[in-house]
């Protein structure tokens, strides 16, 4: 394999949060990041560091071409508006999969902590039963039952779990954004789901992207089949998350209570609240996935401090406004220690 391949990264997803973060923090690195777009034109014009091909990651053909020449692809490629994940997940991992070992390089999978039903609750290890309640949960096992197959015949595999996704990038669809916060809005009310007293898990994305590109700098002395779980942001008492936010956007906003009453109303009829009602359960009871193994790796995880996280997703929600530049110098210092 050339050195031009080994450096070279397929990124299918690169345009949605945690793809995106994962390709910046391999650009910086060293890596050339191929990204496969249906409208590679129009993706280039945002990100023009990458080099865009254009396909669609359900085209086999199209994810095959894009893959040739690589030395990793990243898997973090989800359905359009997050619809239809029974009929278009598991073909598109197909795809990725078929791609990985014509080209006998490793997949970079991003999971969550779906794949575990409350028989795994509360602490759930990497190799906890899977026996998932919920649709999302089952196409998550069966996507890591078809990577494990895949790392027995040619394809090296990387699975990173965390806990809800919030930062730069983040979906409209995530926790942060679409719970506990209005995008576009100065934080008023803050609407948090959890209970007072129950821990819960959450992930910062560059904090994950970190994660996956220092694993993927350790790729040639990790197992075939890789899993690791990172511990995130632990809330430990279900409200340190509200109270961070209220504090970073200047203290004054209120914390109230996520209006769970009208899930199953809406449920009916608006697939998200469907998904939403589903999901509940992670909410109830304390999840906390362990890093145990992580650190082992790596020695410790890379953990962004709660505020300066919060402050960064906000203004990047634009519920904040950005920093200005000159008092950020004299506040924080000069911004080559900032770099990165």
């Amino acid at each position: 394999m050339s050195s031009e391949m080994k450096t070279t990264a397929l990124v299918l997803g690169a345009t949605g949060g945690i793809g995106s973060a994962v390709a910046r923090k391999l650009l910086a690195r060293g890596w050339r990041i191929r990204a496969l777009n249906r409208d590679a034109a129009k993706a280039s014009r945002s990100e023009p560091a990458f080099e865009w091909a254009q396909g669609d990651a359900m085209n086999a053909g199209d994810v095959l071409r894009a893959a040739e020449g690589v030395g990793l692809i990243v898997h973090a490629v989800n359905p359009p508006g997050y619809r239809d994940w029974e009929t278009l997940v598991l073909p598109m991992l197909d795809n990725t999969i078929a791609a990985a070992r014509a080209a006998g390089v490793r997949i970079v999978l991003p999971g969550n902590v779906y794949n575990f039903g409350p028989d795994a609750l509360p602490a759930p290890t990497e190799e906890s039963p899977q026996h998932p309640v919920t649709t999302k949960g089952a196409i998550r096992v069966e996507m890591e039952k078809r990577l494990k197959a895949a790392s027995q015949s040619g394809a090296g595999v990387i699975i990173v779990r965390a806990g809800d996704f919030f930062g730069p990038g983040t979906t409209a669809n995530s926790w942060f954004s679409s719970g506990l916060v209005t995008p576009g809005k100065p934080v008023g009310t803050i609407r948090n789901p959890g209970r007072r007293d129950v821990g819960h898990q959450w992930a910062y994305l560059p904090d994950m992207a970190e994660t996956i590109a220092q694993l993927i700098e350790r790729a040639d002395r990790l197992p075939d089949f890789a899993v690791y779980h990172m511990e995130g942001f632990w809330d430990a008492d279900g409200m340190q998350m509200a109270e961070a936010i209220k504090r970073v956007a200047g203290g004054k906003a209120k914390i109230g209570n996520f209006p769970w009453w009208i899930v199953p109303l809406a449920a009916p009829f608006i697939p998200v609240m469907r998904e939403i009602k589903e999901m509940r359960y992670l909410w109830k009871v304390p999840v906390r996935m362990r890093n145990t193994r992580l650190t082992a790796e790596l020695g410790s995880e890379p953990q962004t401090p709660i505020d300066e996280a919060v402050r960064a997703s906000l203004v990047a929600l634009g519920c904040l406004p950005e920093p200005h530049r000159d008092r950020a110098v004299a506040v924080i210092g000069h911004p080559s220690q900032n770099a990165g």
